[in-house]
């Protein structure tokens, strides 16, 4: 045997090497690579569904937690109400006044009322005003005061709003919404928590 017919069969078994392709056990692995990331996007696309499902819930949530914390400052604010009665009912932690018990905010998970007389939510009078509060939505064509408005309940949502003392001027305040979402059934919780100071 020649160089030369050495040198074409080096190169004919090159051509058949490069011309081989995948062979099936590549292609299987490959494709089960495919499957699992697919799979796993599905995954994550269904649990993106439902959370989109649930951003309105949580949204209002937030916002009822928002509105009790601002009601609270606002009336501290304005002096509406004194030190003493930033606190829940039936706190014996009266420096001001040196009552016995203090404080107007109702404890435990309580439903949705408007603010009552006082204009703030929490306290004993809002049951009374016996008006559950609701969300206004604007409707389809997106402006309020039109007659397609729509007035949503929120029926499904309690509130607390707890108050304990951190020194004498400074209070911790926790607000805590729990809810139910139409697509889970199961209850969810929102808190909010920060700080007041006796002084604005």
């Amino acid at each position: 045997m020649d160089a030369a017919m050495i040198q074409q069969k080096k190169i004919l078994r090159a051509r058949t090497n490069a011309e081989a392709g995948f062979s099936l056990v590549e292609v299987m692995v490959s494709m089960a690579v495919l499957t699992i990331g697919l799979v796993s996007l599905l995954g994550v696309f269904g649990l993106a569904m439902a959370t989109t499902q649930t951003s309105q819930e949580d949204m209002i949530a937030k916002q009822l937690a928002n509105e009790a914390y601002e009601s609270i400052i606002t009336a501290r604010n304005t002096t509406q109400i004194g030190w003493d009665d930033i606190q829940n009912v039936g706190s014996t932690n009266c420096p001001v006044t040196g009552d016995a018990t203090c404080g107007i905010f109702l404890t435990g998970l309580q439903q949705i009322y408007s603010g009552g007389s006082d204009g703030i939510y929490g306290t004993a009078d809002d049951a009374t005003s016996a008006q559950r509060q609701t969300l206004h939505d604007p409707g389809p064509d997106g402006i309020f005061g039109t007659a397609d408005d729509v007035y949503i309940p929120l029926t499904g949502y309690q509130r607390s709003i707890a108050l304990s003392a951190v020194n004498a001027t400074l209070r911790n305040v926790t607000i805590t919404v729990q809810y139910a979402t139409p697509q889970t059934r199961a209850q969810k919780t929102y808190i909010l928590s920060s700080y007041i100071s006796e002084f604005q």
